[in-house]
């Protein structure tokens, strides 16, 4: 392990809980953001539709579902 690495760690672990996870998104957009290609990024995208597809329809989750939950939520605000 580098220094570099070492420094990253121990700032990390100083960090409170509560801010892990926007490290973590963070880290996936430096690992996965700035250095894909545009199709590479198609790729990701497109099999993110086709897992998103595969749960709505394992879940019975019909368009209209989702339609009426957006109404919902947008009448309460």
């Amino acid at each position: 392990m580098t220094t570099l690495e070492q420094t990253i760690i121990r700032e990390i672990a100083t960090l409170p809980e509560y801010r892990l996870p926007n490290v973590l998104v963070y880290i996936r957009f430096l690992k996965y953001g700035l250095d894909s290609d545009e199709k590479e990024i198609e790729e990701r995208f497109e099999r993110s539709w086709k897992r998103i597809r595969a749960v709505t329809k394992e879940l019975n989750i019909t368009e209209e579902d989702i339609e009426a939950e957006i109404r919902a939520v947008r009448e309460e605000k």
